[in-house]
């Protein structure tokens, strides 16, 4: 019988005419379409099949023992969970900006539906536009009549940076998890406003003209430094640029202070600092150093250090500060437990994986050596020892080409690998990037979305949906003992529970499962 459902499934796929109660096939034998290799199938064969099973029973339920007042005998017990304490997340920077009301209507329903986690764009390129003019408010050019009339959304500068408030206030309006993202990033071409470098001194701008010659017009920042400024020393960068790294250090230090003074405790939690550890790998992070060669030009030689710390005086102490990387080495988990010891306060360790080039999926179909559950395992199970909850904190997996198969590879791929991270014991949270096709940074691709442009779902909608809401979510109906006592096994979250009093009306109570 469940092979005959499947197979159901798969047909309703194909045409992509899915409904939340759709499954996907989860063996070789299911995949009678031979959307995957058997290679993959080799891999992902029933026996890892049923360890994730295994694992998510033994990591992400609870038992539960409630004794209900005054419960009627024989009355039901209806169990339904209303939340879940794992986060499923996703990025909130396409908000109002789909070109239509029921495009954004339906993004927006995503929120506390699909997603209990919202990250929050903080970028400090589109942030703070001029110095000391941040967009915490929202502005014409950020409401849903802008972007409804705009004819070229992907060429405005806050194209995916709408303005904070309104993001917050969504969130808290939905109950949803407000994360912020991101206050301190080395990156030049995505995150550094360009009136930084009005800062510098008439000397520091004449050597920064020489050292960085293209600067800003380029792609990657690597691309923009001179060989004669790779071959300086720290020391020689730090007397050149003196005053820069001074004032540098003093303008992150009143961003953090800024937003943590804006926003107190209403976003949960921050990416502090963002993709550093290739730097602290190459030895560019030096401690104490006033500033330092970093891969993207000039940052503060102890940035990751200086960050975390600025965010631990200013930020409320229920506030989780996290670091987030996708350098997910044995350097990063160096980097971390370093800045422990030097009394950091890291609650949260990012970790991100991103499939942009569709390659790389059509290889993991034909059952390459990418995102494999052994391979997946060690890295995240590295991270363990640091005692720290994980978050998947940026996930792309891309529809490899623009047909029913792409489209199923990317839904097959994002189920096997979204349920070995739910089985895995530290893991807190996974949050998807891109949510619609066409709508990511220029350069990202185009169809690693749940949905198309006009909000259409893709097969990978359907498959996380039936995940979160239907195979993740505990509903039962059962009988109370004789002194009124439930017990159960569930995910953990928060539940409504209902019962009839001896009285004949009906009662309910909210309960919180760990």
């Amino acid at each position: 019988m469940k092979r005959i459902l499947s197979i159901t499934a798969l047909l309703f796929a194909t045409t992509l005419n899915l409904n939340a109660q759709t499954s996907f096939p989860r063996s070789e034998k299911e995949d009678v379409q031979g959307y995957m290799s058997k290679a993959y199938w080799a891999l992902w064969n029933e026996e890892e099949q049923a360890r994730i099973d295994a694992d998510i029973e033994r990591y992400r339920k609870s038992n539960a023992e409630i004794t209900l007042p005054n419960i009627a005998k024989n009355s039901d017990v209806k169990i339904e969970q209303i939340s879940h304490h794992f986060i499923f997340g996703a990025h909130i920077f396409n908000y109002n900006q789909l070109g239509k009301k029921e495009y954004n209507d339906r993004y927006k329903e995503l929120y506390g539906t699909l997603f209990n986690s919202a990250t929050i764009p903080f970028y400090w390129r589109e942030f703070e536009t001029e110095p000391n003019r941040l967009r915490f408010a929202t502005e014409y050019w950020d409401t849903e009549e802008y972007w409804n009339n705009c004819p070229d959304p992907y060429d405005q500068p806050h194209w995916r940076r709408p303005s904070t408030d309104q993001l917050v206030e969504f969130c808290q309006q939905k109950g949803i998890r407000p994360h912020g993202h991101v206050l301190v990033w080395g990156n030049r071409k995505w995150h550094h406003p360009e009136w930084m470098l009005e800062t510098m001194t008439p000397a520091e701008r004449e050597a920064y003209a020489k050292f960085f010659p293209n600067e800003p017009n380029r792609f990657r920042d690597e691309d923009a430094m001179t060989e004669e400024y790779k071959n300086l020393s720290a020391d020689e960068v730090g007397n050149i640029f003196k005053h820069y790294a001074d004032t540098l250090t003093y303008v992150y230090d009143q961003r953090i202070r800024r937003i943590a003074e804006h926003y107190k405790s209403a976003v949960k939690s921050w990416d502090v600092v963002n993709e550093s550890a290739v730097d602290y790998e190459r030895g560019n992070l030096i401690e104490n150093h006033t500033i330092s060669k970093t891969r993207y030009g000039l940052m503060h030689g102890d940035m990751d250090y200086k960050a975390l710390q600025s965010a631990k005086k200013y930020f409320p102490a229920e506030v989780k500060l996290n670091i987030n990387d996708y350098q997910l080495t044995d350097g990063y988990k160096q980097q971390i437990a370093r800045l422990i010891e030097r009394d950091c306060k890291i609650d949260i360790v990012g970790l991100q994986m991103h499939l942009f080039n569709p390659q790389s999926c059509v290889d993991i179909a034909n059952g390459a050596n990418i995102q494999t559950p052994q391979g997946v395992r060690k890295m995240i199970e590295n991270f363990k020892e640091l005692k720290l909850p994980l978050h998947l904190s940026e996930i792309t997996i891309t529809s490899p080409s623009a047909d029913d198969k792409g489209y199923m590879i990317q839904a097959i791929i994002t189920q096997n690998l979204y349920r070995l991270w739910f089985s895995m014991e530290y893991m807190m949270g996974i949050t998807w990037w891109n949510v619609v096709d066409n709508c990511g940074a220029k350069g990202e691709p185009s169809t690693s979305g749940l949905f198309f442009r006009d909000m259409r779902e893709k097969p990978v909608y359907h498959a996380m949906n039936n995940l979160i809401n239907n195979e993740w979510t505990t509903r039962l109906t059962i009988k109370a003992d004789k002194q009124g006592k439930v017990s159960f096994r569930g995910f953990k979250g928060k539940y409504r529970i209902t019962w009839t009093d001896k009285s004949g009306h009906e009662q309910s109570m909210e309960y919180n499962l760990e």
